[in-house]
Order: structure tokens, then C-alpha cells, then sequence
């Protein structure tokens, strides 16, 4: 049975989303709870699947793979076997951060990322040309990142209270005149 979630529930998850290793104490305070029923909480978010897992975001550049090319793939053939085929190669591969299945005129987005444009030529040429089931290939190479977020929006009410507030403060005036 999927899990409902509250106000309370998206709290938690927004702030673990922002800080994996917050203390369950801290975590508790800021979304007004005791520790116990706070971490009892998070349990239940991992048991229901919803935390699939806790990691570190490291810096690309600092650890020399900066380049990221986005990369479109078609497959010559839709075909069950055809796609097995290319989704276990691309699912061995380090290089490939993302894979997405698509709609549309392509049939793969891939977000590859390695440490230099040479490096991404001897992934395409020496690799991903060579899949059998391939048949075309497209790369973007990023110049710069202008928003990176692992955080989703989780359609907090407490996001939408300023708006909300300020907009009732002008209902209010609009009605006292």
C-alpha cells in the first residue's frame, strides 16, 4: 500500500534532500517533532521506497571529469532485444551518469560525463558506435551548468505561504477600501 504523505513527511524529505547527514535530532527540530517519532518517520519513508538511498555530491571539476555531453541515441530497431541490448551495455558503463528512455524523434538521452573532449571521442568511436544495436548518435557537449539540483519539489504548502499570505493582505485591503 503506497504511503501517504503529509506536510510533515515532505518537510523531512525536503530537509534530508538538502542535507543527507543532518543528526535525526537536528532533522526533528526543524520539522517540529521529538526524535523519536521524527527518525520512526524516516524509517518509514525508506521502508516505503520513497529514500532509496543516501549519498555524497562530489564537485566534477575538482576531480577532472568537467565535461558533460548529452548524447542522443537511435536504435535501429524498437524491438525487445534491440533495446536489451543497448540498455545492459549502457547500464556497464561508468561514463553514463543517466540514461533515459524517450519519445519523440530519439529514442535514448544519455548524460555522459568524462575529463576531457578527447575522452568522450574514445568513448563514442571505441565504445558507443560499436553497440549493435545502435544506429544513430548525437552529442551536446555542455559549455557551462547553469542549474544542477538533485532536490525535487515536493509541493510544499509551506513553500506556497508568503505568496499566499501577501496575496490575502491585498484581498483584504482591496475589500476595506
Amino acid at each position: 500500500m503506497p504511503i501517504q504523505l503529509d506536510e510533515i513527511d515532505r518537510h523531512i524529505l525536503q530537509e534530508l534532500q538538502e542535507d543527507a547527514r543532518i543528526s535525526n535530532r537536528e532533522l526533528a527540530s526543524r520539522v517540529g517533532l521529538s526524535a523519536a517519532p521524527c527518525l520512526r518517520r524516516v524509517r518509514q519513508l525508506e521502508q516505503a521506497g520513497i529514500i532509496q538511498k543516501y549519498v555524497a555530491l562530489l564537485d566534477p571539476v575538482a576531480l577532472h571529469v568537467g565535461v558533460t555531453v548529452f548524447v542522443e541515441v537511435s536504435l535501429d530497431q524498437q524491438t525487445q532485444d534491440r533495446v536489451e541490448v543497448f540498455e545492459k551495455a549502457i547500464a556497464r558503463r561508468e561514463e553514463v551518469l543517466e540514461c533515459y528512455l524517450m519519445s519523440g524523434e530519439i529514442d535514448y538521452l544519455l548524460r555522459v560525463v568524462v575529463p576531457d573532449v578527447a575522452s568522450y571521442e574514445r568513448f563514442l568511436k571505441e565504445w558507443l558506435a560499436r553497440v549493435e544495436s545502435v544506429a544513430k548518435i548525437r552529442s551536446n557537449v555542455a559549455f557551462r551548468q547553469i542549474k544542477y539540483s538533485t532536490s525535487l519539489a515536493l509541493g510544499s504548502t509551506r513553500e506556497a505561504e508568503p505568496a499566499a499570505r501577501g496575496a490575502s493582505k491585498r484581498a483584504q485591503k482591496r475589500r476595506r477600501r
